[in-house]
């Protein structure tokens, strides 16, 4: 057994959570179902614009760092170049990305957003931050802070990387 520290309390990381499979696939479950709950608000808006959730994602990492290329996107989201270019084409022709020519590099793309397209973003995200704010209220900042920790933990080391350096962006 791991020895209390002075306080009486465990040190991080001197026990082992030991869970059973069982308790595994009700973690998995869980997060399949809150998965559905979490993009079922903006799935409604996407259909009636007749968008998917590619489209979604492509908007929100175009917000979160206005100027983006199309290569840093590419990285970010892990689609094929065919498979964002074909989102992109869609966005731009419906007046909600604008795709600008590099001053630096003239074969770069810099992605940002129209005013139509802020406006989509603002209600996509608006549905999901408020599912998130009621959730995360109802659970509490214990549960919150664990929560951001497991996700984190279940991000390959890349992807946390570039999560981390967003977060610390904004």
């Amino acid at each position: 057994m791991a020895e209390r520290g002075a306080g009486g309390a465990m040190a991080r990381g001197e026990t082992l959570l030991f869970l059973t499979d069982d308790q595994l696939r009700r973690g998995i479950e869980a997060m399949f179902f809150a998965y559905r709950g979490f993009t079922a608000d903006p799935d409604r808006i996407l259909t009636e614009k007749g968008y998917g959730r590619a489209h979604h994602r492509a908007v929100h990492f175009i917000n979160r760092t206005p100027g983006t290329t199309v290569n840093n996107l590419l990285a970010i989201l892990g689609v094929t170049k065919q498979s964002l270019n074909r989102v992109l084409r869609t966005l731009v022709d419906d007046g909600l990305v604008e795709a600008r020519v590099g001053t630096r590099d003239k074969r770069e793309r810099h992605l940002h957003l129209t005013e139509a397209g802020k406006a989509l973003e603002q209600a996509l995200s608006e549905a999901q931050r408020n599912r998130m704010r009621v959730a995360f209220r109802n659970a509490g900042p214990e549960a919150v802070q664990g929560f951001r920790a497991v996700l984190e933990e279940m991000m390959d080391p890349e992807m946390r990387r570039q999560y981390l350096d967003g977060v610390d962006q904004g």
